[in-house]
């Protein structure tokens, strides 16, 4: 029987990488009039997250690369809302890596408090170069950075 459940937990370590974890402090201007979270500042709490999770793995949501910056911008978003967020709270927000394609990564959030669901959101972000003065063009993600984000996601 222990056989079963420590092979059981190698198998769902494999399948299931832990999550990036960080934490954000529900500030008053995150609130409404009843203070509870705004669900538009969900939106910043991920983003937020993404941030921190590419800055543990040494990259930035924007680079200088070849003499050009190289960013992610948002192509999707979405967030589901469990319970209520209040004002001074301090949220875990768990990020995954969902899908990493050639050119955009959708990565997956889970928002709770104290062990509590809050929300669950997604985020696709697409790779893109920006000329001196240009409009964004979509390039494959760098195979550095693509490699990073490969360790995240589920097999």
């Amino acid at each position: 029987m222990f056989w079963l459940s420590t092979l059981d937990s190698q198998l769902l370590s494999f399948v299931m990488p832990t999550p990036f974890r960080t934490s954000r402090f529900v500030e008053f201007a995150d609130t409404d009039m009843a203070g509870i979270m705004h669900f538009a500042a969900f939106f910043r709490f991920m983003e937020a997250a993404e941030h921190a999770l590419l800055r543990s793995l040494g990259f930035s949501v924007f680079t200088e690369l070849g003499g050009e910056a190289l960013t992610f911008p948002r192509v999707a978003a979405s967030c589901v809302y469990h319970s209520p967020a209040r004002c001074e709270q301090v949220l875990d927000i768990d990020v995954t890596v969902r899908r990493i394609g050639t050119k955009s990564v959708t990565y997956g959030f889970a928002i709770s408090h104290e062990g509590r669901d809050v929300a669950t959101g997604e985020m696709t972000s697409v790779c893109c170069r920006v000329p001196h003065g240009g409009q964004p063009v979509s390039v494959p993600i760098p195979d550095a950075f693509a490699t990073k984000l490969r360790e995240l996601t589920a097999s």
